[in-house]
């Protein structure tokens, strides 16, 4: 047995996390891609069988009272809250990431601009290493506010911002490399000017500690098929801080948010609280399958998951380093566990390439174009064993 498979025995018989892996439907491949899909809990194929043959086959139209159908998004929004930093009644759960960015967006700069009106508010700043979908919409926001949309660098968002900045959109932790931004400092930062922010954390939740509530975060959207094992296409949530509640003002006014949604009425008056995030008619059996899927954070803490999370990355780039020869391939996610998510980037002109290997050998990341092997690390089910793996099978690939 090499040195570092014996010390990944050792840190895997020593994780208070370990039991986890028991709670989902698991095989012997390494799978470092929960940052993209979440592995399948082992609950939601029974609580699933349950929805679609007794509430939806017997209860039928029933269900939406009898079975909670009509308050499920509050009530699993009050679920997922607490991964996110959240007291409850703040998280509605529905509708995809990019819809909740847009009503976040638009949200933001008319909040923004209910000020003194000194100075016409009409710019949105936005990362400019985003998501793709997230500048889409951004621009979309900004044609539909009237504003000019300026892409910036996380880091050089305080010194962008200015008296006509109405809202600035984040992301917690950068999708290709993993790194996390400052969001207590960039939030203060966006406050100081009277703007807006709204973050996504589409790769933090349920990796990190986020802590909305403690920062005073305004807005916030996530998807919950990563690190929060939804299911793919699971619905997404929307954050809108306790304080801001009455003056949201969604740009897609639906009947699931008004407040008699079935009094019919022509005229739109918004309901009270984090409802006002709602649209149309919630995705039930997504709904539902995340609802399950959740049950597999009973009792875990999140600060935990973030130890685990970074011991793991830790271990996986000493791996590589004495696996890999030198200069081989490039991290590029930060060292310093300040400015790490839960991932690690390394970068190869052949990453594609690589990548197709990996999975072949059965070990599961992903490639982002051009040159990127992404590798996620699921603290509630990836184990230490497992990263070695990982890093001894990348080695003999990069070797042959």
């Amino acid at each position: 047995m090499s040195e570092l498979l014996s010390k990944a025995t050792e840190l895997d018989a020593a994780d208070p996390l370990a039991a986890l892996r028991s709670r989902f439907v698991l095989d012997d491949v390494v799978y470092l891609d929960g940052n993209s899909l979440g592995a399948l809990p082992t609950g939601v194929v029974e609580r699933l069988r349950d929805v679609v043959l007794r509430e939806w086959g017997e209860l039928r139209i029933r269900s939406w009272e009898e079975s909670g159908w009509w308050t499920a998004p509050e009530r699993i929004g009050d679920r997922v809250a607490p991964l996110i930093g959240a007291a409850p009644g703040q998280v509605v759960v529905g509708d995809s990431t990019s819809v909740n960015v847009f009503k976040a967006l638009v949200a933001a700069v008319r909040i923004a601009r209910e000020g003194d009106g000194a100075v016409e508010r009409d710019e949105i700043l936005v990362d400019a290493t985003t998501f793709p979908t997230d500048g889409y919409i951004a621009e979309s926001a900004a044609r539909m506010t009237g504003c000019a949309l300026r892409p910036v660098l996380p880091d050089e968002v305080p010194a962008a911002l200015g008296p006509r900045t109405a809202a600035v959109l984040l992301n917690h932790v950068d999708y290709r490399s993993g790194r996390l931004y400052d969001l207590p400092g960039l939030t203060a930062a966006v406050h100081a000017v009277g703007a807006v922010a709204v973050w996504d954390l589409c790769h933090s939740a349920g990796a990190l500690e986020v802590g909305l509530d403690e920062h005073g975060v305004d807005l916030a959207v996530g998807c919950t098929y990563k690190f929060l094992n939804g299911g793919p296409g699971a619905p997404a949530y929307l954050y809108v801080r306790q304080g801001l509640q009455e003056r949201f003002d969604t740009p897609l006014p639906g009947w699931n948010s008004h407040v008699e949604p079935f009094g019919m009425r022509p005229d739109y008056t918004p309901a009270a609280g984090a409802v006002r995030g709602r649209v149309g008619t919630p995705e039930i059996l997504s709904l539902l399958a995340l609802d399950a899927a959740l049950d597999v954070w009973e009792g875990v803490d999140i600060a935990a998951v973030r130890h685990k999370s970074l011991a793991l990355t830790d271990f996986f780039l000493e791996c590589v380093a004495q696996y890999v020869p030198e200069g081989v391939v490039e991290c590029v996610t930060p060292l310093a566990h300040g400015e790490r998510g839960s991932q690690i980037a390394l970068r190869h002109d052949r990453a594609g390439e690589i990548m197709r290997e990996l999975t072949a050998r059965g070990v599961v990341g992903d490639f982002r174009h051009p040159d990127v092997l992404r590798f996620g690390f699921t603290p509630l089910y990836v184990g230490f064993a497992d990263t070695e793996r990982a890093a001894r099978v990348l080695a003999e690939i990069l070797s042959a």
